[in-house]
């Protein structure tokens, strides 16, 4: 898989874009640097992004009776999702507004206005995050995420939230465990199997 991206047009033979915007992102050289960013490490033994963004689309064909215009908006979330973390500050005590969320979507207001695709980028790890806040206390000087949060600000599309999150954890070598505490916590989500996952 990985010598797919060795050519030109690597990117969009792996991704195969469906739609005029996910193109028009792949023919952007910010957008395209972040999917050809990344080394194999824990969580993504893929390495670089594109890698771990062909897993999650996979992913999103398994969900179940998904409708045209929500597998469109998974699509690009998770074309976007990820592509920022090359410029991520990992500095402590973390400062939120410098993490790779919240860069994707500062950059994607100039391609869509779709709420829902702009929330669920922001926040796609938060659910990891909160799931960490309630095993470990914080660190000195951060504020960590809760669950309460999240489930506040993302309710009124959290089986949307919910249907990306688990695309995304049933990725690489990621621990199953936020995904399967998420889906018993969570009040309100339809729990969908989209396959057997091993991680």
């Amino acid at each position: 898989m990985k010598r797919l991206l060795d050519n030109p047009g690597s990117l969009e033979n792996l991704l195969q874009p469906e739609t005029v915007l996910e193109r028009k992102l792949l023919s952007t050289a910010e957008f395209r640097h972040g999917l050809l960013w990344g080394e194999p490490r824990f969580g993504h033994p893929e390495g670089k992004v594109a890698l771990h963004v062909r897993e999650v689309l996979d992913n999103i064909d398994l969900i179940p009776r998904l409708p045209d215009e929500q597998r469109e908006q998974l699509r690009l979330i998770a074309f976007a999702h990820d592509t920022f973390k090359y410029a991520e500050d990992r500095t402590r005590p973390r400062d939120w507004k410098k993490h790779h969320g919240h860069l994707a979507r500062r950059f994607m207001t100039s391609y869509t206005s779709d709420q829902v695709v702009l929330d669920v980028i922001e926040t796609h790890d938060d659910a990891y995050y909160a799931w960490l806040a309630v095993r470990h206390e914080p660190l000195p000087g951060e504020q960590g995420k809760s669950l309460d949060d999240l489930l506040a600000r993302m309710g009124y599309c959290m089986q949307m939230y919910y249907l990306f999150f688990k695309c995304d954890t049933q990725t690489g070598d990621k621990t199953q465990a936020p995904l399967k505490w998420f889906e018993r916590e969570a009040l309100g989500i339809e729990v969908v199997a989209i396959r057997q996952f091993a991680g």
